[in-house]
């Protein structure tokens, strides 16, 4: 087909969509809805993503978890392995001998659970606590900004201290500075003697009312179960991931005493896991709304096929006139398949346009970075082109076919 006859099928596109301005609108409305959905949840996707890798990166990409077992439910271990909630406890002597072997630069006992939170009349339950050993600071990107952080003697002791984030201070004591106070958790008097400000990031919501104190706090005054128990561990710079990890195997298995046979009763996770699983679950998010927005592009699909048919009944003594001078089918099929192609690709430019504003706003208002990937700019314009092209197919075949002696006469 030659170009001037694509210019010319475009051109007389607008001027449909010129010429019936609301007929058109509501064709494309379809198409605009779906485009725009599938860019917006595509940027939303793309910026959290970004923001979990970027959190994966500050907590260290060789880093990993020994803890009693997998709570991703991923075997990771190698053959033989298993998840195993009847698996003996992870224990803080285990994670210092971890520490002690040649690959490993550090360890940090975590251990969470939640309490409730008083200040005088001030009450907020099921508040969230992460048992910490000192150097915690250094698997996040979390800031201190008044006070100072938990001490070495703190954890040896099982000091009655505890870290608040800036929005848990707030609730608690409005204006007033928080540090060198007593607040109550499940009773029990801490001093705080810390606020935290942690990123901005998708778990901001999540860590708005998280309060960060020793380990051995959370052990020896809130009675939390050592069951949960985990070591984060980082490797030494020298050493790989997989290195460390079969360090790490091969010190619990032979001090927990496993023969060759036995499974491994305890589990290593990779951050690289944690990632995967968001990735699945976003996946399955993607492809609900993907589908979702499909019924937008049905809709505008049967609008299509309404315009072009009329376009065709409306312009059936031109298509005659066409063919008298030597048009063949062929060629009039593509200018209406054409046409079709750019009904759509306006209605994809359009919800392009507005899914992008909506990633703007949600990236201005929201700690999600959403930007619209490449690729779903091109995915968004090829799907519009196949649907311009399925959709018009039958109203262009319809002009091709059309007698030209039958059209000429047509009034």
């Amino acid at each position: 087909m030659r170009l001037e006859s694509l210019t010319e099928g475009a051109a007389l596109a607008i001027d449909q969509l010129r010429a019936n301005k609301f007929r058109s609108g509501l064709t494309i409305l379809g198409i605009v809805v779906g485009v725009a959905t599938v860019m917006a949840m595509s940027a939303m996707i793309q910026g959290i993503k970004t923001s979990v890798a970027g959190e994966m990166e500050a907590m260290g990409p060789k880093n990993f978890m020994v803890a009693r077992f997998n709570m991703n439910g991923v075997q990771i271990g190698g053959p033989g392995s298993r998840s195993d909630r009847n698996n003996p406890k992870i224990t803080p002597l285990e994670a210092r001998r971890i520490e002690q072997l040649p690959g490993i630069r550090e360890t940090l006992i975590a251990l969470d659970m939640s309490a409730e939170f008083v200040n005088g009349r001030q009450r907020l339950a099921s508040v969230q606590i992460a048992g910490r050993e000192d150097g915690w600071a250094e698997y996040t990107n979390a800031t201190i900004v008044s006070g100072h952080d938990m001490l070495r003697n703190d954890v040896r002791s099982g000091a009655a201290v505890v870290l608040l984030t800036t929005d848990l201070a707030e609730t608690l004591y409005g204006a007033l500075d928080p540090v060198g106070r007593i607040v109550r958790i499940n009773g029990r008097p801490f001093e705080i003697v810390g606020i935290v400000k942690m990123p901005d990031n998708v778990f901001s919501a999540l860590q708005k009312n998280l309060a960060l104190m020793p380990y051995t706090s959370v052990l020896k005054h809130l009675g939390a179960s050592d069951e949960g128990l985990a070591v984060l561990v980082s490797p030494s710079a020298a050493t790989s991931q997989d290195e460390a990890m079969d360090q790490v195997t091969t010190l619990l298995r032979t001090t927990r005493g496993l023969r060759p046979d036995e499974d491994n009763d305890f589990a290593l996770i990779r951050q690289e896991e944690f990632l995967e699983m968001f990735n699945t679950v976003t996946s399955v998010f993607f492809m609900v709304m993907l589908a979702l927005s499909s019924v937008g592009l049905m809709v505008g699909g049967v609008g299509v096929i309404a315009i072009m048919m009329i376009a065709v009944t409306e312009r059936t003594r031109e298509i005659g006139i066409r063919k008298a001078i030597g048009a063949t089918q062929r060629e009039i099929l593509w200018q209406f398949l054409f046409e079709a192609v750019t009904v759509t690709c306006i209605g994809a430019i359009i919800g392009m346009a507005i899914g992008a504003g909506g990633a703007y706003l949600v990236a201005a208002l929201t700690p999600i970075p959403a930007a619209v990937p490449l690729g779903a700019i091109l995915a968004a314009l090829g799907m519009a082109a196949v649907a311009g092209v399925a959709f018009g197919m039958w109203p262009a075949w319809k002009a091709a076919k059309m007698d030209p002696v039958e059209a000429l006469r047509f009034e």
